[in-house]
């Protein structure tokens, strides 16, 4: 089992940036997928940025060319650095990790991120 530890959320004007941490313990795996979803009030959980430990990105299509995740293998940790924020990246943030055999997914409590006009 995973357990995984956000932090970095906070309050932002609009066209600032943040960076979002997040710290993995337990059974990590070379094969997992790490990365992180949001949730706005009202909506479904929604993919952000995922990332293979050997540096493959996927991005959701309202983030790209603004949000870079990354990670470092050697400290089991994912980090995502947030530029240009607009109003609708307001959400929850929550850290993920996929083992790809088992297919277990683990999931942070979540980091709130808003972002002001």
């Amino acid at each position: 089992q995973v357990q995984l530890v956000e932090s970095g959320g906070g309050l932002v004007q609009a066209g600032g940036s943040l960076r979002l941490s997040c710290a993995a313990s337990g059974s990590i795996s070379s094969r997992d997928l790490m990365g992180w979803y949001r949730q706005a009030p009202g909506k479904q959980r929604e993919l952000v940025a995922i990332i293979s430990s050997d540096g493959n990105t996927n991005y959701g299509a309202s983030v790209k060319g603004r949000f870079t995740v990354s990670r470092d293998n050697a400290k089991n940790m994912v980090y995502l650095q947030m530029n240009s924020l607009k109003n609708e990246d307001t959400a929850v943030y929550y850290c993920n990790n996929l083992d790809r055999v088992t297919m277990y997914t683990s999931w942070g409590q979540g980091t709130q991120v808003t972002v002001s006009s």
